[in-house]
Order: C-alpha cells, then structure tokens, then sequence
C-alpha cells in the first residue's frame, strides 16, 4: 500500500512539475508580446498625383509610425506593405524593410510600388498601407498595424500600343505581335514598322496590358480605303510581302501602310549624294543592314530611293529623327564599316555603325 502512495504521490510530482514548466513557458511567450506600430503620417484620404514632369528622384511620399513596443528589449524589424484596397494584403507589395520608423520614397519609386499593383496610369486608386513588426523569434508571430488607405494616380513612361497579330506571324498571335506606339498616354494615333505577308488586323491590350483575342480589335471596313472598322470588319491585306510603315488612329479610325526598302546615302558613301547603297533586311533581326567602306564624312537613312522618307540624327546619340530638317550622320572615321538600322521598336528608331 506504501508503495502505491508512492507511485501516486511521484506522478502527482511529476504532472505538477510538468504545468509548472508549462507556466513558465507560457509566460516567457507573453512576456515578448508586443503592441503594434500606428501610422502617424501619411492620414486616411490622403491624395497623391504622382506627376511624370517632375524630377524622378523627389521626395513623393513619407510614411512615418509610432514603433511597436514588447515587453522585452527587442530589435524590431519593420515591413512596410502596400495592397490595393479591397484585397486585404492577401498579394501585398513590399515597399520596405526597415528598422527606422518611417519611410520616404522618391516619386519613381513609389510610382514603380503601385505600378506593381495593377494600377491603371493617369487614374486614381485607392491604395491600403499597414505596417508589419517582427523580432525575429520563431515563437513570436508578426503584428501588424491598423491600415490606412490613401488614393494614388500613378503615370508610365511607357508608350500605349497595339499589337498587329496575322499571317506574317505563321499563326496569328497577338501576345507575340509586332506593335504599335502612339505618341503619348491618352493619344490614339499609332505607328512602327512590321513585316507584313498576307492578312492582319490590330487588337489594342485589356485592362492588365495583355494582348489576346476577346479584346477590342480592329480591321478594315471592306472598302480597303483606309477605313477601320472594330465590328463586321475584314483582314487588312499587305500587297506584296515585306517592310511597311503602319500608322493607325483607333479614333478617327484610319489607317495607311507604305511599303519601305531602305538604303544608305551620303558623301561619305561611294556614290556621294547620287544614289543610295541598298541595305538588306533580316526578318531574324529585324533590321536592316549593310557593310561597305565609307569616308570620314556625312550620311543618311532613306526610303525607295526618293527624299519622301529619310533619317538623321539630331543629337548624334544613335537615335533617329525623321524626315526633313534632321541631321546628317557624322562617320567618325574611314573604313569598313557594318551598318546597322533599327525600326523593331515602335517611336524608338536607332542605328549603329561598326568599323570592321
């Protein structure tokens, strides 16, 4: 009988001993429990027009917070997240990591930050911020802080554009396209140059920028005049095979597209300002070349042998401008050279010259 008060006895020693570890354990955890940080600045409804006129590098946006608190001393790491509202932070973007408590951002970057979000350009959104704190301690569990919500308009740099998908392509594809480029965000005048075969139209991207049959799209309106059509419209047809100019206007829905073979002219050509040097194109590149000598002197880019459509450089940088009043292009020295004229990028036509 002893014996049994014993065994009871020790287990009831044991269970005690066990909850008294249990109790210090628990209160080790609650001991690192911490309050979490508030967003002082910026305030809910705060607007933020992040303008593309003014220097990249400004201060645009400063997110400052009273720092969370733990009941031990603690170095507090501070996530700084950003979700379009409505979402709640399921895919947020992280703007920072930090143990300051705050945080600037420059207009670029916090552009670049909700541009991630899907935002649309030039339009107001609506943007939730909060603030994660972490020790660190695999025990502990991130707390985060009431979230604000302020509206945005964000910008893009980028050029809108329009994919131009048909039978150039082997299978008409329009997230693989050759596009378009309008001039400015909210213009609709369109153009670039693209290898045409046969049958195409334009589709213009859906709200994500992607393009894919279901979007809007454009063909002509069976007269083959030059008119656009977005439904009941026919293939546009390129007649014969090769290198056009396209420019569309989606609104005044118009179009033109003019056969373009491209040559070298120049003083420092072998022909002088004569004749051109005919340049070759290669559909792998997309770009047109040649290699001849040229002297140290002038030269420029133009099309079907007339002046009708010609390119210099303005600036000397690589970058073409376009028909009249554009500068001649400066051959540095004499030589043999491969030269090399890009149009693959809609608006951004360069060229290089390599001495061999």
């Amino acid at each position: 009988m002893k014996h049994i008060y014993k065994l009871i006895y020790l287990s009831c020693f044991t269970v005690l001993f066990w909850s008294c570890e249990d109790d210090i354990e628990l209160t080790r955890l609650s001991s690192d429990s911490g309050i979490s940080a508030v967003i002082n600045t910026p305030q809910n409804n705060d607007v933020f027009v992040l303008n593309i006129e003014e220097t990249s590098t400004n201060p645009s946006i400063t997110i400052s917070w009273e720092e969370a608190s733990y009941q031990t001393q603690v170095v507090i790491s501070y996530t700084v997240e950003f979700a379009s509202t409505g979402t709640n932070f399921a895919e947020p973007v992280i703007a920072t990591v930090t143990t300051n408590p705050f945080l600037t951002m420059t207009i670029s970057e916090f552009n670049s930050a909700v541009s991630d979000l899907g935002f649309v350009p030039f339009s107001e959104a609506s943007l939730d911020i909060r603030i994660k704190s972490d020790i660190g301690s695999q025990n502990e569990l991130p707390i985060y802080s009431e979230p604000i919500t302020v509206l945005v308009t964000p910008f893009t740099t980028d050029l809108p554009t329009i994919a131009v998908p048909g039978d150039h392509q082997g299978v008409w594809d329009p997230p693989t396209a050759p596009l378009l480029a309008a001039l400015e965000f909210g213009n609709t005048e369109y153009e670039g140059y693209v290898w045409l075969d046969g049958g195409h139209k334009f589709v213009g991207p859906n709200n994500n920028g992607n393009f894919e049959w279901g979007n809007i799209d454009w063909g002509d309106d069976g007269t083959f005049t030059g008119k656009l059509l977005e439904d009941g419209e026919s293939d546009i047809i390129a007649a014969p095979a090769g290198h056009y100019f396209i420019q569309a206007d989606t609104d005044a829905l118009i179009y033109s597209e003019t056969l373009y073979n491209w040559g070298l002219i120049g003083s420092a050509t072998p022909d002088n300002w004569d004749s051109d040097q005919d340049m070759t194109y290669d559909p792998v590149s997309k770009t047109w070349t040649i290699t001849l000598n040229l002297t140290a002197e002038e030269i420029k880019f133009r099309a079907n042998d007339a002046w009708d459509w010609a390119y210099g450089d303005n600036d000397a940088d690589g970058s073409l401008e376009s028909v009249a009043g554009s500068t001649n292009i400066t051959v540095p020295t004499g030589g043999n050279y491969t030269v090399v004229l890009d149009l693959s990028t809609p608006r951004e036509y360069t060229y290089s010259l390599t001495l061999n």
